[in-house]
């Protein structure tokens, strides 16, 4: 019997022929991408390429960062069920015309439903109080522990490996958002470009604000004690603490500071010991690859028991 030649192996076969351009196209590879998500992305840029004719191997330009995220835009509409607005849907249905991808996932949310109930970044991030007593323990999926107040505080030992698949997707929604404002800086709108990647893999960020005249035991040089300390988590994983004048400027700064940990070529979610209310606990932390000269932030949060027993400091 014959074999069937699929589209796979045609574009095998055209990269075979074109070792150059084999070799640029695979540097564009994301780092959690697996076989089969990279064959199909691979093939929504080899055959858009012609359509940006400045697009060219080997040299950055704004037509080559157009059509690279807009494959990822198209990736995560396939693989992860993630809807745009109409426009954008449209264009990568267009681009994406043909392209085969063998036991495509089935995804319950449709684009009429997704596209029809806009969320806007505001709304999206909960907004908690200093304390919040009906946190989860740290497993996705809103699980909540049985844990009794003599049983011991902080993440199940299998969290990280819960929360890991989920922030593998967040780092390459986060890349690819990021390829398209033209790179990490200082003037991005950080807490809306964290907060749209979160979305897009259906998830929510939560974030808590704390005065800062309400934390005691900071360092004696700060004398300024107007302003607040946000703290944001996701998956109740902690991903930064940001200072400000107001609510808002402290979570663009907590933004800031949890968009630079995807900076590196991986990033891990892990138990780490930090401080809260005045005690040293276990909390989950999303870390990247670079070796820490100092200790974290004390905790403003910590959503891994009913009741933190103490009233110390923060």
């Amino acid at each position: 019997m014959a074999k069937v030649t699929t589209e796979e192996d045609l574009v095998s076969e055209y990269l075979t022929q074109n070792r150059e351009l084999a070799q640029w196209v695979d540097t564009l590879r994301g780092y959690c991408e697996n076989n089969k998500q990279w064959f199909a992305r691979r093939e929504f840029i080899l055959k858009n390429m012609d359509a940006y004719p400045t697009v060219k191997p080997g040299v950055s330009s704004n037509s080559l960062d157009r059509l690279l995220s807009l494959s990822m835009v198209w990736a995560n509409h396939v693989f992860l069920g993630c809807s745009y607005p109409e426009a954008v849907m449209d264009k990568i249905t267009e681009m994406g015309e043909g392209i085969v991808v063998q036991d495509r996932p089935v995804h319950k949310t449709t684009r009429k439903e997704k596209s029809s109930t806009p969320l806007a970044p505001d709304d999206s991030c909960a907004k908690r109080a200093r304390y919040a007593p009906n946190e989860t323990d740290g497993r996705p999926g809103g699980k909540t522990s049985t844990r009794t107040m003599s049983q011991k505080s902080g993440p199940a030992q299998q969290a990280p490996a819960e929360h890991q698949p989920f922030f593998n997707r967040l780092y390459k929604a986060v890349a690819w958002k990021l390829v398209s404002v033209g790179g990490f800086g200082p003037n991005l709108d950080h807490f809306e470009i964290l907060c749209s990647c979160v979305e897009s893999c259906k998830q929510t960020l939560t974030c808590v604000f704390v005065p800062l005249k309400d934390i005691v035991g900071l360092p004696a040089a700060r004398t300024q004690k107007e302003g607040h300390v946000c703290e944001i988590r996701c998956q109740t994983v902690y991903m930064g603490t940001g200072y400000g004048r107001d609510e808002a400027a402290a979570r663009a700064m907590a933004s800031k500071e949890a968009l630079k940990v995807f900076q590196g070529r991986k990033v891990t979610v892990k138990i780490a010991r930090r401080r809260y209310k005045g005690r040293e606990v276990e909390d989950l932390l999303l870390l990247d690859e670079q070796p820490r000269s100092q200790g974290f932030p004390p905790a403003l949060s910590y959503p891994f028991q009913d009741e933190c027993a103490g009233d110390g400091s923060l």
